[in-house]
């Protein structure tokens, strides 16, 4: 359990730490009505993370997938999401050393923001579930409940850790504006989106590298564990 609570929370944190989203509820929170329109934005992240595990754990259940290390959907799930995020991390690295200056995608984050809150939401979702990192990060994660072999409970229960973990990075500086005020907290936000602004192509670059040396590794094992049985 205490590895798969783990395994859960570092897949939640690398979820999390999505530029794009991070960008855009930075943006909402300096602009106007920041507590409404951000506090609505980090419940739809919440909201799309828990349908998209929860749909993963039914569809799994219902076709009766093993994902213990050796099994084939197992090792061909990290093998496959290893070769998706190392082309994406590699991508994003030539795209950072040919371009100067801010990333492209940031240069839509401020028509996004302006969409009236029901369109914002709904492109956020699409956003959160067509990026390839987040789609083996939510198959990582229904894929280590399933082999946990829990009850509905408990698997409920890991879903709703996963979402929650996921949105920490989100959640930090909404109730930040909230519990100091915009005079301590504005300086700070605007500083992030900077930052986040002129490093993002690296940051996703890092973040799917990583992923993609984690999940090889652990396809490599899976086939080892095969080979052997």
């Amino acid at each position: 359990m205490t590895h798969l609570l783990g395994d859960l929370a570092a897949f939640a944190l690398a979820l999390g730490f999505s530029p794009l989203h991070l960008a855009l509820v930075l943006l909402l929170l300096l602009g106007p009505q920041p507590l409404r329109r951000g506090g609505w934005f980090v419940a739809g992240w919440l909201l799309t993370t828990a349908l998209a595990v929860l749909l993963l754990l039914s569809v799994g259940h219902g076709l009766l997938l093993t994902m213990e290390k050796g099994s084939g959907h197992r090792t061909g799930l990290d093998l496959l999401g290893a070769g998706a995020l190392l082309a994406v991390g590699l991508r994003e690295l030539l795209e950072g050393r040919r371009g100067g200056g801010d990333p492209g995608w940031t240069g839509r984050l401020e028509q996004f923001c302006a969409l009236p809150l029901p369109l914002l939401l709904t492109v956020s979702a699409a956003l959160e579930v067509a990026s390839p990192d987040n789609l083996f990060l939510f198959a990582k994660a229904a894929g280590g409940l399933l082999e946990a072999g829990l009850g509905t409970a408990q698997e409920v229960l890991g879903a709703a850790l996963f979402c929650l973990v996921s949105a920490l990075l989100l959640l930090l500086p909404l109730l930040a504006l909230a519990l100091a005020g915009s005079d301590r907290v504005l300086p700070l936000l605007e500083a992030g989106k900077r930052w986040l602004f002129s490093r993002g192509d690296l940051v996703v670059a890092l973040v799917s590298l990583a992923l993609a040396g984690y999940l090889g590794w652990q396809g490599i094992e899976g086939l080892q564990r095969g080979l052997a049985a």
